[in-house]
């Protein structure tokens, strides 16, 4: 649906939408009131509506929902955001872009395995103890892809990332057979899930347990994925022939 609005300010407000007004010098005249600019009224609906999908939740959200967290009418909703649909896709590709943007800028191609999954296990902490709202809408939908493309997206953003470090040093080994590399890529796509997945796990219960050291929590989940995989790695494998 097209804004109507236009990018001087929203056209006349329903009941309910507050204009925002000049503070008066000493002594002077009030100042005409001015409406809020259609790029900031954006963001302030953007922002109500993810506070209320990550509470929530997108099927419980409703625009009535965002309209009375952003103390709007719900027409004025309207006129940015043709549909509750439109409006979470916004919100996702924001968020999207946002922690991409954070888990590219953590990983250095020059340092070791280890360390980058290190960092980022510390940037996705960072992440959630920021923007607990934004957090609680990954948490909640990442494994959801039928609410819309962009959390689909981040997952295999994400999983690009892991898949690049595992496998970054056998890429580059030139005696590994063509062969062997395709081993290696079908089994880092194997792995990429169960690391995010212990992650973010992770780092969500750390949320709901505070009095555990920060620092404890992001360790337990970088040593839990990284000696895991080591001894994959190294060909150990669970040997359940024996058991009855």
């Amino acid at each position: 649906m097209t804004d109507r609005t236009g990018d001087a300010g929203d056209a006349a407000a329903a009941p309910g939408d507050a204009p925002e007004a000049a503070a008066p010098s000493a002594g002077a005249a009030p100042a005409p009131t001015r409406r809020m600019s259609h790029a900031r009224r954006r963001e302030q609906l953007l922002a109500a509506a993810l506070g209320e999908f990550g509470r929530r939740g997108y099927h419980l959200t409703q625009m009535d929902h965002v309209a009375a967290a952003a103390r709007v009418s719900k027409a004025l909703l309207y006129q940015h955001f043709g549909s509750k649909e439109e409006l979470f896709v916004e919100v996702t590709e924001m968020i999207v872009t946002e922690l991409t943007g954070r888990l590219n800028a953590a990983v250095a191609p020059a340092r070791a395995s280890v360390d980058n999954i290190a960092a980022i296990v510390g940037a996705l902490f960072d992440y959630a103890t920021e923007e607990p709202d934004a957090w609680a809408l990954v948490i909640r939908h990442l494994d959801k892809p039928e609410v819309g493309p962009g959390l689909h997206e981040l997952r295999e953003r994400m999983g690009t990332a892991l898949a690049d470090i595992l496998l970054r040093r056998r890429r580059a080994d030139p005696a590994l057979s063509p062969a062997a590399l395709e081993v290696n890529e079908r089994r880092a796509r194997l792995l990429v899930p169960l690391m995010y997945g212990a992650m973010l796990s992770m780092v969500s219960w750390w949320l709901e347990h505070p009095d555990t050291p920060r620092e404890r929590a992001e360790r337990m989940a970088v040593e839990f994925i990284w000696l895991g995989l080591d001894r994959l790695r190294h060909g150990e494998r669970l040997d359940r022939s024996s058991k009855p």
